[in-house]
């Protein structure tokens, strides 16, 4: 019986010795288990923790591309904030945003946003207003308003591309992006606009966000924070010839849509219109052709001031800006002309085309490039055949087409302008013969004498589109005008350089 219990009492204790290092080995399991698991999470971890501070090390955000009546600009914020918390972000306003944003900038996550405006303003110096200023990155990726940056993989990849091209611009959404070939003629003040196929453009439109290394493009930028964006942004990069690479195997996703309401879109387009007049005006373009009918004009007009102010010493201003005639004033000074050419002709003033107009007539067939003025010889016999010359001897007179005929303060010459508010103009050098040589009663445009036989007989030639009579041996006569070989080495006014 003893022997009985003796072995119960083994075989409990057995049990117990079994049971307690079952729950110590289970323990160990668990724990083990668990120290496993949170090394697999700091490994998981650890790459895109270090992917985004690597990035926020590298790119700064601007979000430029915002409207203040609808926007989404704070919510861009805090998702930006979310993905990336040390990245630097700046947003770029011309004018005092009204309602204002929703961003408590006092709070610390938000210590590396920056709104700038770019407003002249008592309370913010010139470094203040400089979105550059808050730049000290490699890369700036201009972010277009209710835009998701949050996949790190994609932002890389672009970023490692901006750093190869130059310039990169990444698809948002569904949007399929359009390309365009920009043929920018500083000189003339020109730009045409064409659609082209693959992926290197001078300016891309749909919406994208605009990944561009800072030292290599934006610091090299005239204005590079200019509104309408991108277009501006792209005009100018056009001008120092660099390309913008769309990446189309890498996307964006897109935010809330905005604009929904017709009078939010109506708004939109009246906003960019002038926001587009403004910029084409600011940097110089007085032409855009998109298409042989859809030319657009930004500069002067019958009832504005022409483009360029007195000229002085027979330099126009624009020439020290190495620029010729905007398109505007040729354009103007070709329909003065005409009007000019009909009117003379109308009551048989005998007239040609004279010195710089004829050496243009010669080259091109058309203005010079850079001429100011329309200048025709006149017999002066024929002058009172004229009611409007003959007026514009006492006082200028408006004919009944609103050209302006008046005698020059210069000279013993007449000129006939576009308009009262607009002077391009037509000058008329009354000659007259005298012992075989066609000659003038005073001085006036540097204008010499010629002798008769040039006209005698007339000939004719093309300008600005119509025959009208010149002087015959049209080389000859312009070699007397001006000097030896000026046909095949014209020089300018001031004597600037035609390259």
């Amino acid at each position: 019986m003893r022997l009985k219990i003796a072995k119960s009492l083994l075989m409990v204790v057995l049990l117990g010795n079994v049971i307690i290092w079952y729950r110590i080995w289970r323990l160990f399991a668990v724990e083990q288990s668990h120290s496993l698991l949170d090394m697999g999470a700091v490994v998981a971890t650890e790459v895109p923790q270090k992917l985004h501070r690597r990035l926020a090390k590298l790119v700064t955000v601007v979000i430029r591309q915002f409207e203040s009546f609808e926007n989404e600009v704070a919510s861009t914020v805090r998702l930006i904030i979310n993905t990336f918390p040390t990245m630097a972000v700046v947003i770029v306003s011309d004018e005092f945003l009204y309602p204002p944003l929703e961003l408590d900038f006092s709070n610390d996550s938000l210590r590396n946003v920056h709104l700038v405006y770019l407003q002249p303003s008592f309370n913010a110096s010139l470094e203040e207003r400089s979105p550059l200023t808050y730049v000290d990155t490699r890369f700036v990726a201009f972010l277009p308003d209710a835009t998701k940056l949050t996949t790190k993989q994609t932002l890389q990849e672009a970023v490692n591309q901006a750093g190869k091209l130059g310039l990169v611009a990444v698809p948002v959404g569904k949007s399929s992006l359009g390309c365009h070939n920009n043929k920018l003629r500083v000189k003339e003040w020109s730009l045409r606009i064409a659609k082209t196929t693959g992926t290197e453009c001078d300016a891309v439109v749909g919406k994208h966000v605009t990944i561009v290394d800072v030292d290599r493009v934006l610091r090299k930028l005239s204005d590079p924070f200019l509104m309408p964006f991108t277009d501006a942004l792209y005009l100018q990069t056009t001008a120092l010839g660099i390309k913008v690479n769309i990446l189309k195997n890498l996307r964006f996703n897109d935010g809330k849509p905005l604009y929904r309401s017709q009078q939010a879109q109506w708004r939109l387009q009246q906003l960019h219109r002038s926001r587009e007049r403004a910029m084409y005006e600011k940097l110089g373009v007085k032409k855009v052709t998109r298409s042989p009918s859809n030319v657009e004009w930004y500069g002067c007009t019958r009832e504005t001031s022409h483009c360029f102010g007195s000229v002085v010493n027979g330099v126009p201003s624009y020439l020290y800006q190495n620029r010729f005639t905007p398109p505007c004033c040729l354009a103007g000074l070709r329909k003065v002309a005409h009007h000019v050419f009909d009117k003379l002709e109308e009551v048989g003033i005998r007239y040609w085309l004279e010195s710089s107009s004829l050496l243009g007539a010669m080259r091109n067939g058309d203005i010079l490039p850079w001429d100011h003025e329309v200048v025709v010889g006149v017999n002066r016999d024929d002058i009172g055949r004229s009611p409007w010359l003959v007026k514009a001897r006492n006082k200028a007179v408006v004919d009944n087409l609103g050209y302006v005929w008046e005698k020059a303060t210069e000279g013993e010459f007449f000129k006939v302008q576009y308009s009262k508010a607009n002077r391009l103009h037509v000058s008329l050098l009354p000659f007259y013969s005298k012992n075989g040589t066609m000659t003038k009663d005073a001085w006036f445009l540097k204008n010499c004498n010629f002798p008769e036989q040039f006209l005698h007989p007339m000939s004719s030639i093309e300008f600005a589109g119509r025959h009208v009579p010149s002087p015959n041996n049209i080389r000859d006569f312009l070699d007397i005008k001006y000097y030896k070989g000026v046909y095949e080495n014209p020089e300018l006014p001031g004597k600037f350089s035609l390259d």
